[in-house]
Formats: structure tokens, C-alpha cells, sequence
């Protein structure tokens, strides 16, 4: 059995996931759209997964949120840099494994879906081939520059359509299948 890591994020039309100082207003004012109740399947993906990994950025910013939203998943989050983790939040471990060591660990502790999101931290897990699926919700703005949810890769990606779908505020979230060839 193989870990299956899963990524579930929001981007601009252009591709950003951030602003270039990291905010994500633009995401917070385009929520105020969204119908009372709508999650997108957020809620029966997040169910699906067993541990969340992150990245340092991601997690820093979730920690701003008023409240914490992975309930008592457990948290990986991916930093090479000391990490001090409130007490509240005793399912959050630090790591500063290469993400195969990572997914072995998580696989040999019974794991069998990830939840990996952050820029960075999906860019090493898909240069590394470990991404299997990619759910990604298009929000109708163009920030024009910020930062990216791809950066530069060293092959090419191959991805087959799952779905598409269309909601009433605009969105537009598409899923796809991670093709490796050998």
C-alpha cells in the first residue's frame, strides 16, 4: 500500500496562490461570494486524508486564522528552521525530511492519503513524483504577479482530466491525475 498525496488549493486565474508578501485577501474577499454552505468538497476531501503536511509559510499564515482549521489531524510541517508549535496544537510536528523519507515515515505509520498543500511544499513533492491528484479551485481574479502554485520544473508534468465544474460565484475547480511515465 503507498501513501496517496493529495492536493486541494485555490489559485487566480493566473496561477497565483498568494500575493508576493504572501496575503491572501484577495482569496478572503472572493469567499464573500461563495453561497452560505458551499465548501466545494473541501469538507469530504479533508475527511478523506489522514495527515496534512505543509509547508513553513503555510503553516504561519494558518496560524493567523481565528481559529484552527484541521481540527485534531495530524500536521506535518515541513521547515528546516526551529518551529516553536503552540501547546494547543499537540498533533503538529515539525520536519525537515526530503519528502520520499517523509512519505515512507507516513506510509510505515499506516498512513494512506495526504493532504499536501503549500507552494513550495507541493512543488518538492511533484518534482520528486509524489503527487497523485490535484484538485484546484480557479477564482476569477488576475493578480498579475504573486506567488505561483508551479514553479520552474525539470521535466514535464504529464495530467489526465478527472472533472470539472462549474459554480454559480465563479469558480471553476478542476481535478487531475499525476501521469508518470517511466
Amino acid at each position: 500500500m503507498s501513501l496517496r498525496n493529495s492536493v486541494f488549493i485555490a489559485t487566480s486565474l493566473d496561477g497565483y496562490i498568494a500575493r508576493e508578501d504572501g496575503s491572501i485577501g484577495w482569496l478572503d474577499e472572493a469567499s464573500a461570494t461563495v453561497p452560505e454552505g458551499e465548501d466545494f468538497g473541501y469538507n469530504a476531501f479533508f475527511e478523506s486524508v489522514d495527515v496534512l503536511i505543509t509547508g513553513r509559510k503555510t503553516f504561519d499564515q494558518v496560524l493567523t486564522f481565528a481559529e484552527w482549521p484541521y481540527a485534531d489531524k495530524p500536521v506535518v510541517v515541513q521547515t528546516r528552521r526551529p518551529l516553536e508549535v503552540p501547546e494547543r496544537l499537540a498533533q503538529v510536528t515539525p520536519s525537515a525530511e526530503e519528502p520520499r523519507a517523509l512519505v515512507q515515515r507516513l506510509e510505515a505509520q499506516g498512513a494512506r492519503r495526504a493532504y499536501v498543500d503549500g507552494g513550495v511544499t507541493i512543488q518538492r513533492f511533484l518534482a520528486a513524483g509524489l503527487i497523485d491528484d490535484l484538485i484546484i479551485t480557479t477564482i476569477p481574479i488576475l493578480l498579475g504577479k504573486g506567488i505561483p502554485l508551479f514553479g520552474p520544473l525539470e521535466q514535464d508534468v504529464h495530467l489526465a482530466h478527472v472533472s470539472t465544474q462549474s459554480y454559480k460565484c465563479g469558480f471553476v475547480q478542476t481535478t487531475w491525475r499525476v501521469v508518470y511515465t517511466t
